[in-house]
Parts: structure tokens; sequence; C-alpha cells
């Protein structure tokens, strides 16, 4: 057996011994890469009894904002009193951060338990083709929600929709949050191609919310919900709107939206295209209060000013001022940006950048260059980095009067661009997952 050179459970004293076991496992007994197709996971949940199948979910694609419509949408249920589920992925540092009840991580025990469960499954089905990584977490995940008796889990795909393992899942509600370029080896290189695969959540008479995005996507998008006898509701932006007060920590708005009219609340997440989040989040809140759903102004403003998600415009640190997000294609980059202009009106940024090899690394440049006194390249961990000093060579391309400096570690990356700031700059820390998890650590220590 793949996993018999693991140490016993019982061995492991502490969280961090049990997801080094974990992350062991998945890496011996899983086929990592991407492998889209439904039929592995639609045997490994038959072979778990199905625990999809009653679960009720809201299902959520998007080529960007579909983790913080994801924590918006269970924020507000969660504290409207339902016991709700949240599925996301991929994370900044611990694999428990993808299975969250209530807005508590799973533990590591108990994730190590549900592990365990769904590769005896797997090894059931005496299957050549052993499930990918993500089916077996996908797996886990409606496992635990099941057993856990959620109210609503609320679903994020990993990538595209039409063979993604969540779409297993039957929804009560859709969301496509917006459509831009990323994993276009999968899912095509043309806009229209790649919306057509994330319409691929769309379920029979199930209603989708779309969010904000080109045109031609949204007529692709349409035509398929048509298709399905699936009611679109288009997204409002004018549901939200901002206040007067905005800075890294948040920022005063107005909602109007249904029923709600609530005005000068606080949301915790900064920058302006949260708002849209916000917005598409409040349209897929509408859309289940038509199901019963009872949710309160008292409720929208509790959830609403203390939401936090990591690694995207998260403030480390204020003195020096350190961002760091996980923007990683050209759309994340731009809504990066013209958030830094907002917030950040006229000082100057030092770049710590790492990129994967697949992802459009001039495109990101191009956006966030502009304004930066000085770039640092490092390589994000994993394989998908072997030309991680091609980042250098763009940047050098595009902005060949602003130094660039290679720094193949993380950590010496970190201290080497801290001691390029000056007095009024500000470090932006970006470029991939596998960045910010090491740099984040590195900055303010993994949380327990």
């Amino acid at each position: 057996m793949a996993g018999s050179q693991c140490q016993k459970r019982g061995d492991y004293k502490t969280s961090a011994d049990i997801e080094r076991l974990i992350q062991q496992k998945l890496n011996e007994l899983c086929r990592l890469g991407i492998k889209p197709g439904l039929e592995r996971i639609n045997l490994l949940l038959q072979a778990l009894g199905n625990p999809h199948q009653n679960l009720k979910a809201v299902h959520i694609a998007g080529t960007n904002g579909k983790g913080s419509t994801a924590l918006i949408i269970a924020g507000v249920l969660t504290a409207a009193g339902y016991r709700t589920g949240r599925y996301s992925s991929p994370h900044v540092h611990s694999y428990c951060e993808r299975f969250e009840i209530d807005d508590r991580a799973i533990s590591p025990g108990q994730l190590h338990v549900y592990l365990e469960k769904v590769l005896k499954a797997a090894r059931s089905l005496n299957s050549g083709d052993f499930p990918s990584e993500f089916e077996i977490l996908t797996a886990i995940a409606f496992l635990f929600f099941q057993e856990e008796g959620v109210d609503i889990a609320i679903l994020e795909t990993g990538m595209g929709g039409s063979y993604d393992a969540t779409t297993a899942a039957s929804p009560c509600l859709c969301v496509i949050t917006g459509v831009d370029y990323d994993h276009t080896a999968y899912l095509g290189d043309s806009l229209p191609q790649i919306a057509a695969n994330k319409a691929g959540i769309i379920k029979p008479g199930i209603p989708v919310v779309v969010g904000p995005m080109d045109e031609a996507a949204r007529r692709v998008i349409e035509a398929w919900a048509g298709v399905m006898h699936s009611p679109v509701v288009p997204y409002s932006q004018a549901a939200v709107t901002p206040g007067e007060r905005k800075d890294l920590s948040g920022q005063l708005i107005n909602i109007e939206v249904g029923t709600h009219s609530i005005q000068a609340i606080w949301f915790s997440l900064p920058g302006l295209f949260q708002l849209r989040n916000l917005a598409c989040a409040m349209t897929a809140l509408s859309e289940l209060e038509k199901m019963s759903f009872i949710i309160t102004d008292e409720y929208i403003k509790s959830a609403l000013g203390k939401l936090h998600t990591k690694g995207r415009l998260e403030m480390l640190s204020q003195d020096p001022l350190i961002i760091c997000d996980v923007a990683h294609n050209r759309q994340a980059a731009q809504a990066l940006k013209t958030a830094l202009s907002e917030l950040l009106p006229g000082r100057e940024g030092v770049l710590l950048v790492g990129m994967v090899d697949d992802k459009d690394a001039r495109g990101v440049l191009q956006i966030l260059g502009p304004g930066c006194r000085y770039c640092v390249v490092t390589r994000p961990a994993g394989h998908r980095s072997r030309h991680w000093q091609r980042c250098a060579e763009v940047w050098q391309e595009l902005f060949p009067d602003i130094p660039c400096r290679l720094e193949e570690d993380i950590e010496t990356a970190v201290d080497l661009s801290r001691l390029l700031l000056s007095d009024q700059s500000y470090l932006l820390v970006t470029g991939s997952f596998y960045v910010i998890d090491k740099a984040r650590q590195y900055m303010v220590g993994k949380p327990e």
C-alpha cells in the first residue's frame, strides 16, 4: 500500500504533525495535478453512500471573486442562525482552511479521520485511475458537511465548472461571479470558451446569479441557462454603493436590495472590487430568501463587519506597510491596482512577486509595475515554478529603468524587500498562493 511508510496516527502529537501526515498521504496516494472529469468523483461518492445527494448547497464558479462571494454568503447565513458549511480552494497555509462550518475550520485530527474514510472508499474501487487530490478533498467536504448536519453548504469550484468535482452537487442556487483568462490550457483560450465551461455548473431549473463579465461571456452563460430552463438573475451593482470612509481595514457602504435598505454600515473587506463581490453575494442571498431563508438587516450588519480573508488585499503590517494579495491573472491584478491607487494615492511600492510557469506574468506585471520603485522576484514553492526567473526577464523588458533583483528563497526575498522600503513606500507581496503562504508565515506566523 502506498501509504504504508507513514507513521501511525498515534505517533503524531501536535496539529502540525497531523497536517504533515495529511500532506504525506495526499502526495503518496493521490495522482497530483489537474484531472478534469466527473466519473471518478461520482464513483467515489457512490462508495461513500452518496453524501452529496441530500445536501442543500449554493454552487459558485468564477475566475475571480468566488472566494469572497462565498465568504460573504456563508457569513450572513451563519449570522442568521443557519449551520453553514463552506468548501473553498486553494488554501493559504493549511488544508483545514478549505473546510469550515460556521466560520470554524475543521481540526487537523478531524480532517485526518475523514481523509482515512475517503481513501478507504477510493481503494475499494480497485480502479487503475485513482482519484485526484481535489476529488479526494471534495469528497471529504461532502461527507463532512453531511455527517455534521449543515443546513446549507457553500461550495466553490476548483477550476471551471463542467468537469469540476464540485459539480457532482445538487445545488438550490448557482452563482457565476465573473469570467476572465485563467487555466486556459484546460478551459479554452477565449472568454466564450471559458464561460461555456463555467456554465457547466448550471442545473436544470435551478436559478443562476450572473456577476459582472464580458458581454460575449454573458451571452454564452445565458444561452446555456436557457437550454437548462434555469432562470438567470443578473447581479445588481446598484445594490451596493460606497460610503464616505474607506481604508485598508474596510469601508462604509450602503445596501439597497430586495427588502433590505441599510445605510452607512461597516464592511470589513477593503477595495472597490469587493463591492462587486458583495453585490453578487447580496443578489444570491435575496434568491435564498425566496426559498424561505430568513435574513434580516441585523444579520447582514453583524456578518459584514467581521469578515476576513487571507491573502486578498490583506494588511500584514502597518509600520512598515506590508500588503499581500494572491492576484495571479490580469483581472485580479487590475482590481488590486485600482484598490491600491484608491487607498494609497501617490505612494510608491516595492513589489515582491513570484508566479508559477503557466500564469500570465506579462499581463500581471504590466498592470502592477507602474508606480513601483523596485521589484524582487522570488520562486513560488512547488513543481510548477521551474522557470520562475522568467518573471524577472519580463519585468526588465517592460520596465528597464526600474531595478529588479532575483532571490529564490522566499524568506530572504522578504528581508531584501523590506530593506528596499522608504518611509513612504509600501511592500506588496503577490503573484501566487505559494508565495503568500511562505511569506505570510514568515512575517506573521502560521495560525494555530
